[in-house]
């Protein structure tokens, strides 16, 4: 078995030798749909469809609260995924009729001359070099810290800001899944404002906190998002018996690992959860940073998209809440209240995880909730409602960033008020 696995890994250190050299995946024509779900038949179907990943690949799981799902279809099989909707009587809705026009645009937006900015999408080596560009230029208050490397050797950078002595301190982690790209663009911002905002509610945000942020976690997916594909979802270690590369880092968590059908056992899905808990050395290396500032933090958030939701646990079963439930959901409500009260009046649902979106076991936040006792811990999920789904358009990034900070000042003033910090 270790021979095999060696095989393995000595085919991808070649591929990666030459990843620079091979053309982008393409997404020509590939388009998205929302469907609607009626019964457990149809959404047979789109499980079963969403498991040949190379002409379906599910954006959007079915959850409960819209009964819909997202599904990006190849052209190749695209009169074939008609068909099938009319023989089940699924009926359906075109949200992007080509998504690899949304990735060029994306890539030709305008340019900041030479600045970091927040109108494009940055690749991990520019957002280092403004983190280091920041650490030179606030080296009182902030600190940088690594919890370890990727898998391909790199190096997952965090930072500490903190103004003062004795403070509760909160954790956000951020690109867990590469292709969410918002999410490292409004962490990146966020910690922009934690050190130059002089609105009175940042400052106080700022200056009464520690705070532990990972710009890129899933930092391999990452590069790989940027440099060969788009969509490219998981992390970048292989497997010994499959072909197919990566594991869902956020099903990879020992918490509930697994269980009820909340991640997948198949290599090639993008939710698989790995052979065993901690495969992956980011997440362990994650889990034993966090372990080790246990005493030092009092709330984690982890930056996803897309659906607008804020999530608390569980996420692995739906028959079951938290004791402090009701509090959490009152968290939820001053976040989404804050959101919704903006010019844009975007709208966020709250909940937990398994009862208003779908069953997600080993993830980062339930981990965090369980095993470290961290009661106030959610899954921000950022815009939009599938227009665009991951391939967010670079216009929207500091739409989205002005909603986190007012949902952030709700979330943690409400958190506060209820004596969690």
């Amino acid at each position: 078995m270790r021979v095999i696995w060696l095989l393995a890994t000595l085919v991808v250190l070649a591929n990666a030798r030459t990843l620079k050299d091979q053309p982008k995946v393409r997404y020509d024509n590939y388009s998205v749909h929302r469907l609607s779900i009626k019964n457990k038949i149809q959404l047979s179907l789109i499980n079963r469809l969403s498991e040949l990943s190379d002409k379906f690949n599910v954006w959007k799981e079915y959850d409960e609260h819209s009964k819909q799902v997202d599904i990006m279809v190849s052209p190749a099989a695209s009169r074939h995924f008609q068909l099938l909707l009319k023989l089940y009587g699924i009926s359906s809705q075109l949200s992007i009729p080509n998504v690899q026009k949304l990735i060029d645009d994306e890539q030709v937006s305008s340019r900041d001359s030479g600045t970091f900015g927040w109108r494009q999408y940055y690749e991990l080596a520019e957002i280092y070099e403004w983190l280091d560009n920041i650490f030179a230029t606030y080296p009182t208050v902030t600190e940088e810290f690594s919890i370890g490397k990727s898998y391909e050797g790199r190096n997952i950078r965090g930072i500490k800001i903190s103004y003062g002595p004795n403070k509760p301190g909160i954790f956000i982690e951020s690109n867990i899944h590469a292709r969410e790209w918002i999410t490292s663009a409004t962490a990146t911002w966020f910690i922009n404002e934690l050190l130059t905002s002089q609105k009175e509610e940042v400052r106080n945000l700022a200056e009464s906190y520690d705070w532990y942020i990972i710009p890129v976690f899933n930092v391999d997916g990452f590069e790989y998002s940027h440099r060969s594909n788009r969509l490219w979802r998981k992390t970048r270690q292989p497997h010994a018996t499959s072909k197919c590369i990566g594991v869902d880092g956020n099903r990879n968590f020992d918490s509930h690992f697994m269980e009820n059908n909340g991640a997948s056992a198949d290599p090639c899905s993008e939710t698989y959860a790995g052979e065993d808990p901690w495969s992956e050395p980011e997440t362990k290396a994650l889990a034993d940073y966090l372990t080790s500032i246990k005493d030092k933090f009092n709330v984690y958030l982890s930056f996803h998209s897309y659906g607008q939701w804020l999530l608390s646990p569980y996420g692995h079963t739906a028959e079951a809440f938290p004791e402090n439930y009701n509090d959490l959901l009152e968290i939820g409500a001053a976040f989404g209240s804050a959101i919704k009260n903006l010019v844009y009046g975007t709208n966020y649902v709250h909940g937990s995880t398994a009862s208003v979106l779908y069953v997600a076991s080993g993830s980062s936040v339930d981990w965090v909730f369980n095993e470290l006792n961290k009661k106030v811990a959610y899954t921000i999920e950022f815009r939009d409602k599938g227009n665009f789904g991951f391939v967010l358009p670079p216009a929207q990034i500091l739409a989205n960033c002005e909603e986190l900070m007012a949902g952030m000042v709700a979330l943690i003033d409400k958190a506060h008020s209820l004596k969690y910090i």
